[in-house]
């Protein structure tokens, strides 16, 4: 059955000129597998052949032949031009695919009944030739063509005649109300008039897209933003892409892979320009897309169960019908579908590089070894990558799990494995996408380690026994080659750090996404818990604090008061003890001046004596009897014996006054005129 299947997608193939197995499959599929069925879904059914029908399929699958004068059954096909001004093309075998025959020069493609091989399948009167008259600016240019061809074939010969095109050409004019009809359309379909008149316009020619673009308008298209549309047939969504015009359409569909996990090489497209479908590595700015949004769609090929075989048996000739100047005949083998790691990485223009491993063997630190880890890991599969922490484990430990709840992240351990055949895969194509590389920088911290070499895998395992404990290391070690490359993610939950989940390399980026987005959405669940307990613990600590420190500062002013009143006290005492002993040297003083004294003379003694009056400061007048010889000192002692010494107290006379403290001791108080009797007031100092 599987060599009848692969016979059935030769003549389908063959037939229909549809050169993608995929795509050939995918029609087989639908129509279980019934060759006339799936011709009819695809062709007019007057221009189904089969290869083993036709007398001229011993050859390659297509023919060109140069007919100049003289050659073909009708000689100089009708078209009213020179001998040398047309090149005829004769499909043979395969009519469905269009060839022109160059000579160095653009020449016309016109179709003459004659042209056609005289086989019982490609007879005159199965074929119908249609004549177009194209309108383009100030030109008029006639085409003939006959209904087996396709609108890209019409479009490929007004490319050869105009120099424009085909991803740029508008057709308008067909008739019964058709507008733009895709390339793949077969002119017979769209049951035509012999006659026709088009309209040719270019949409992008202010654009520029050719060969005589303006430098100035290609920087200007390079640095704007595009925004395509994709719908993704086989999941019915859309999603709304923008990307730079420097984006190639290759790296277009490795994004697009990315979000709808359809391989590039099982995507089918509708809606490319033809440049973008001739050559995948055009940019977007040059591609030909509409600016600023472009509409396309994509589905997943359908393939058969084993098309292997097939495919590496069917070979093709084909014709590259773009270029004006030379005819390029290039031979291909299809590629298979068993593809593995290394054919992934092929297709999406990765190139797989073992020069050196991201870790060398027995490397003595690890944090040297991780800085090498980055930069292997970034000159293997380019700067876009997710940031690896530079440092041993412990420390990415700490940096994740040690902080306060707050400020803590998750822990994603990246262990490489170069044996694996998902390795290269796994870093290409889900690592390094922008929405796998945009959760782990905002929410892990990523620590990655090549354990390829045993001596290695032994130090990860020590380092994870200390950092993470015994259990994380019986994890690790359990983990196949077949499994890796692995991502394990740590969370610290309750003060305890663990392994959370582990993520094997056999996983699309949906799924991985996934996984990282829950392991987000359950750590920030517990953060958040962790995070309302600390900060009430806080609100308690501070509360506490608080109250600690007002019932010291009640201490402590308790403690001022009362040294404060001690120190009072204490001072207070020591002034008493001070004004007693002044006290006692007073009057220690006052006891020796009044033992010194003399006595108070009688009033016997007659002018000798002179009678003094002291009005003290309390008003009370006191007298008392001197010898008018006598010295003003002994009148001061009288005094101090009284408790008035003149250090406190001023003696005055009162008229005229006089400062008796201020004279001279040793006058008499005959000499002071303080005789017969004189008032002497005492004024506090």
């Amino acid at each position: 059955m599987s060599e009848n299947r692969e016979e059935i997608l030769a003549d389908f193939q063959a037939c229909t000129g549809i050169e993608d197995v995929a795509e050939a499959l995918y029609h087989l599929e639908e129509t279980n597998w019934d060759l006339l069925r799936a011709i009819n879904r695809v062709m007019p059914q007057e221009t189904q052949t089969l290869p083993s029908e036709s007398q001229v399929n011993t050859g390659p699958d297509i023919e060109i032949i140069d007919l100049g004068e003289g050659r073909g059954q009708g000689g100089r096909p009708p078209s009213g031009r020179g001998d040398n001004d047309e090149d005829i093309v004769e499909v043979v075998g395969r009519p469905r695919r269009l060839c022109r025959a160059d000579t160095g020069s653009k020449r016309s493609m016109a179709y003459t009944l004659e042209s056609f091989p005289s086989t019982s399948s490609l007879s005159p009167k199965t074929w119908r030739l249609l004549n177009f008259q194209i309108h383009y600016k100030h030109r008029i240019i006639s085409l003939k063509i006959p209904d087996s061809e396709t609108v890209g074939d019409l479009k490929a010969m007004i490319h050869a005649e105009l120099d424009v095109p085909s991803c740029r050409q508008e057709l308008k004019g067909w008739k019964r109300g058709i507008t733009s009809p895709p390339n793949s359309t077969a002119l017979a379909s769209l049951g035509l008039p012999s006659e026709n008149n088009l309209h040719l316009s270019c949409p992008n020619d202010s654009l520029g897209l050719d060969s005589s673009l303006d430098s100035s308008r290609v920087a200007e298209r390079l640095a704007q933003e595009f925004t395509l549309n994709v719908q993704d047939e086989t999941r019915d969504k859309s999603y709304s892409l923008k990307f730079p015009g420097t984006r190639t359409v290759l790296e277009v569909k490795g994004d697009v892979h990315s979000v709808t996990d359809i391989p590039v090489r099982h995507q089918v497209w509708t809606g490319w320009p033809q440049r973008a479908l001739d050559d995948d590595s055009v940019t977007l700015a040059c591609s030909g897309i509409d600016y600023p949004t472009h509409k396309l769609s994509v589905r997943k090929a359908v393939t058969a169960s084993h098309p292997t075989s097939v495919a590496r048996d069917n070979k093709k000739i084909v014709i590259d019908l773009a270029d004006s100047d030379n005819s390029s005949v290039e031979e291909f083998e299809d590629a298979s579908e068993s593809f593995n790691a290394e054919d992934d990485m092929s297709i999406m223009g990765i190139e797989s590089k073992r020069m050196q491993p991201l870790i060398p063997d027995n490397v003595e630190d690890e944090a040297s070894a991780s800085f090498h880890f980055t930069e292997q890991f970034r000159s293997r599969y380019g700067r876009a990558h997710p940031v690896f922490f530079q440092g041993c484990l412990d420390d990415a430990v700490k940096e994740a799990c040690s902080k306060p709840a707050k400020e803590r992240r998750l822990l994603a351990l990246y262990l490489h494995h170069e044996a694996s055949v998902l390795t290269n895969v796994f870093c290409a194509q889900l690592l390094c996408a922008e929405s796998i590389i945009s959760c782990l920088t905002s929410n892990f911290v990523l620590w990655g380690w090549d354990i390829t070499f045993q001596s290695n895998r032994n130090k990860l395992l020590a380092s994870v026994s200390r950092s993470l404990g015994t259990m994380a290391s019986m994890t690790i070690q359990n983990i196949e080659v077949e499994q890796l490359p692995t991502l394990i993610i740590v969370m610290k939950a309750r003060s305890v750090t663990e392994i959370f989940t582990v993520i094997h390399g056999s996983i699309s980026v949906h799924e991985l996404l996934s996984s990282l987005i829950q392991a987000v959405d359950l750590f920030e669940q517990q953060q958040r818990l962790e995070i309302k307990e600390e900060e009430e613990r806080a609100a308690r600590e501070l509360v506490k604090r608080e109250q600690d420190e007002a019932y010291f500062a009640s201490l402590e002013a308790d403690r001022a008061k009362e040294e404060a009143k001690m120190i009072e006290t204490m001072e207070r005492k020591r002034l008493e003890q001070e004004k007693e002993e002044v006290e006692k040297q007073k009057e220690a003083h006052r006891l020796q001046v009044q033992s010194s004294l003399p006595e108070e003379p009688g009033e016997g003694a007659g002018d000798f004596v002179t009678k003094i009056r002291f009005r003290l400061p309390t008003e009370k007048v006191i007298t008392r009897l001197f010898l008018i010889n006598t010295k003003l000192k002994v009148l001061m002692d009288y005094l101090v014996v009284l408790g008035y010494p003149q250090t406190d107290y001023k003696v005055l006379t009162s008229w005229p006054r006089r400062d008796l403290t201020e004279k001279d001791k040793e006058c008499t108080l005959q000499e002071l005129n303080l005789y017969p009797q004189e008032t002497v007031i005492l004024e506090e100092r």
